[in-house]
């Protein structure tokens, strides 16, 4: 009972803070949104009931075309709920096939000279267009008027407004067989020769001529500039037909400058929903503590800050959006509802909204807090991280002895060691054990072999004792930082990199050295 009345004292506690200087918001946006996708068919007002019943009064809806939206914008409003078109911009949505087929000259470019007109970046629909080019221009202005001149549509949330990921979170690494301590060409888009010719004609260089042509600020700027010009044009649509300009963009404008060529702090944006998914890059709620406060420093004057996050089915929902209001988000999006499961979660998720709104209102023509706090820099001050870190060795060292099991020995060891790491990319023991006893779509054959690492694991978490020596830092370069450290009882060395995409805590990783992994695992053996 405890833990519910923190739950709803907290949002207003954080809106009864507002008693510093500052301008008051002319426009009142809603305060809890999710994105959603529509479909033809589907029964939108039980949908809209169930927003109405979790708190949700905005939804970001993506539709296949703009008589969808005039189907479902009526139904929504009579629930009380707002309507922005979620409409992905660069990276072509539907038609998708169609558009390339008749126009793969509009496809991104790579550093190799490889367009996505004939190859594959990560996943499929990764079918991202040249920002430079005036055909793309066009294009995005017809397709963003025709969602404008739907009526009833209050705004429009662009998505997809960027380059291709030259480098992914984290967590997903593990998912796609690959390590991103750098920028690598076949990830690092832009070079599309229109591209390349506009940059020479005001610089007077070719990048592609230089010895490391991500390391070139004059060139990383251009093709964020190109984007921006386009988010700017999109602005002007939107604007002129009296809606709404929003985007959901990458978590903060430096990590998204860095990591897709998305300048948002430069957008002329009344909201912008940043994309905080903590669990995909530290998976600590600081994370979105840092986010929230860099985006109140670093937008756009005339943008409201909110914040969005992955939708969790329990008690730490209401710690990630405390972090996000209590450092300056003035709203909350979830990715997505649906993902808010249990009833007993959706009623608590309604009763913070409600009161967050209800504090929002009381304070309504008072100023609100400045945001003085910056993000700390300094993993080893993070307590969450460096127990997540500790709880990735135990793994490790658990995995060990988890594969002298028989199950486990005539199984593939590289499809072992795949499924073991990817379920590794959690910071508690429980979301281990989960990842690895939920199942595998992909290899559902493997599902002994990970229940029987789940449960050595759960025989050992309490037994595996780390006790670790100093850390080392062993290189740095970019925005990474590699250190060593050794767990003295079983003598594994670790590999431990941080990475500071944007300046901030934005990602981590554990490895254990092969060699003395390979040791301890033999010293198992032969006990």
């Amino acid at each position: 009972m405890m833990r519910k009345l923190q739950i709803l004292i907290i949002p207003l506690l954080l809106f009864s803070m507002m008693a510093c200087n500052s301008k008051k918001v002319e426009k009142e946006y809603p305060m809890f949104w999710t994105w959603l996708d529509y479909r033809p068919g589907m029964n939108f007002d039980s949908i809209c009931t169930v927003m109405n019943n979790t708190g949700i009064d905005g939804v970001m809806l993506n539709a296949p075309t703009p008589d969808d939206y005039r189907k479902a914008i009526p139904i929504a409003h009579e629930h009380g709920i707002e309507v922005y078109a979620w409409l992905w911009t660069m990276n072509l949505e539907h038609g998708r096939d169609s558009i390339v087929k008749a126009h793969p000259e509009w496809q991104s470019v790579n550093r190799k000279g490889e367009s996505l007109a004939d190859t594959r970046a990560y996943v499929d629909y990764y079918k991202f267009m040249c920002p430079a080019l005036p055909e793309v221009r066009e294009f995005i202005k017809n397709k963003v008027t025709a969602y404008c001149e739907v009526e009833g549509l209050n705004g429009i949330a662009i998505d997809y407004h960027r380059f291709v990921d030259v480098i992914l979170p984290t967590t997903l690494w593990s998912r796609y067989g690959i390590v991103q301590d750098k920028e690598y060409p076949e990830f690092d888009y832009g070079y599309h020769p229109e591209m390349l010719r506009l940059f020479k004609e005001e610089y007077g260089y070719d990048p592609l001529e230089q010895e490391d042509p991500s390391a070139d600020e004059n060139w990383l700027q251009f093709r964020c500039d190109q984007i921006t010009e386009v988010a700017n044009m999109i602005a002007e649509v939107v604007h002129a037909h009296g809606k709404v300009m929003a985007a959901s963009p990458f978590p903060t404008p430096k990590m998204a400058r860095k990591m897709v060529r998305q300048d948002w702090g430069k957008w002329n944006l009344d909201i912008v929903f940043p994309m905080v998914y903590h669990n995909y890059y530290t998976g600590d709620v600081s994370f979105i503590a840092d986010c929230a406060m860099e985006n109140v420093r670093d937008k756009n004057a005339m943008t409201t800050p909110y914040c969005g996050m992955t939708a969790t089915n329990g008690p730490a929902m209401f710690d990630c959006m405390n972090a996000a209001l209590k450092n300056g988000a003035e709203g909350i999006a979830i990715f997505t509802i649906g993902g808010l499961r249990s009833p007993e979660i959706r009623q608590q998720f309604k009763a913070y909204a409600d009161s967050a709104r209800a504090a929002r209102a009381a304070a309504k023509g008072q100023p609100k807090p400045q945001i003085t706090a910056t993000a700390n820099s300094d993993p080893f001050q993070n307590k969450g991280i460096m127990n997540a870190m500790n709880l990735r060795m135990t793994a490790y060292l658990s995995l060990a002895k988890a594969c002298l099991l028989p199950e486990i020995r005539k199984a593939n060891q590289a499809e072992v060691m795949r499924a073991a790491t990817e379920a590794m990319q959690v910071n508690n023991p429980g979301d281990y054990i989960n990842r690895l006893t939920a199942g595998s779509r992909r290899n559902p054959e493997m599902q002994p072999v990970r229940q029987a690492i789940a449960g050595q694991f759960a025989k050992d978490q309490e037994t595996i004792k780390i006790d670790l020596t100093d850390y080392s830092l062993d290189k740095e370069y970019g925005y990474t930082k590699n250190y060593k450290v050794t767990d003295r009882n079983s003598n594994v060395t670790f590999d431990v990199i941080f990475y500071f995409y944007g300046g901030i805590i934005s990602g981590w990783s554990v490895e254990p050295v092969m060699e003395s992994f390979a040791n301890y695992s033999k010293t198992l053996a032969k006990n």
